[in-house]
């Protein structure tokens, strides 16, 4: 029972467990990749990059915490890429969602968070499904469509929908204060997305905001453009004073760029 055959498998089936472990480290470290890098470029098209950013950066260290782990010769535990995706996932999806209903400045944490929440807690839940009761395999597989569930709210709400246009209004209005004016990350062209079909007066903000900084640069015909379509939404009276005066004393402040 104890001779060289067993110990030869007991070692062999080792060694598979541990290539197996290997494995399946690896598939964590490009999810964690993949999922940083498509954040990152995702990033740099939103008014407020650094949102999804950080996120990305806090998705690469955590890819190579696990990458160092598995060229370690002693396996880590089974479960700590599902912990370290939930507990990140869980942190992002918190901050994601208060970011896109309340602070209404960033649109693509919340929903890459939930796929690597949602990945974690299936993982773990399913670590443990063979030895689960028959109430514990049901009650896991409610958890489990409940998140999948939330997941794809957040990503119709974030992905679908977009990036809302209160958010441009408030990220070109950041702009005109750092000086970034003219280019494609200027002030210009954050007002320009700056559009909503249901909630008017936000059209009627970037118009204002546009009009003040034509008039600042001297480009009388797109002064003039968008002083028209201003006068569409109903003028000045339209607009509150303290955004036009925001908008002043940026410009005032300001050196194109």
């Amino acid at each position: 029972m104890n001779g060289p055959n067993y110990l030869t498998t007991k070692i062999f089936g080792r060694l598979d467990g541990a290539a197996g472990w290997r494995s399946e480290m690896i598939l964590w470290i490009f999810l964690l990749f993949g999922l940083g890098a498509y954040c990152y470029y995702l990033s740099r098209l939103q008014p407020f990059p650094e949102k999804g950013a950080r996120f990305a950066m806090v998705l690469f260290s955590a890819a190579l915490i696990l990458w160092i782990s598995s060229t370690s010769p002693q396996e880590g535990g089974e479960d700590l890429p599902g912990a370290i995706s939930v507990f990140l996932g869980g942190v992002f999806v918190v901050s994601g969602i208060r970011n896109m209903s309340v602070m209404k400045n960033d649109v693509i944490v919340a929903p890459l968070a939930g796929i690597l929440f949602c990945v974690g807690g299936i993982s773990l839940l399913s670590s443990r499904w063979e030895l689960a009761t028959q109430m514990e395999q049901i009650g896991s597989f409610i958890l489990a469509s409940t998140m999948v569930t939330v997941e794809l709210y957040l990503a119709f709400r974030g992905l679908v929908i977009g990036v809302p246009g209160i958010a441009w209004s408030k990220s070109g209005l950041r702009q005109i204060h750092r000086g970034l004016i003219l280019g494609p990350n200027g002030a210009i062209t954050h007002f320009e997305r700056s559009w909503d079909v249901e909630e008017q007066w936000i059209n009627s903000m970037s118009y204002a905001a546009l009009v003040l900084i034509h008039r600042h640069l001297g480009n009388l015909d797109d002064e003039e453009k968008n002083l028209a379509e201003l006068e569409k939404l109903g003028g000045w009276e339209s607009v509150d004073s303290s955004w036009t005066q925001a908008v002043e004393d940026g410009l005032l402040s300001s050196v194109p760029i």
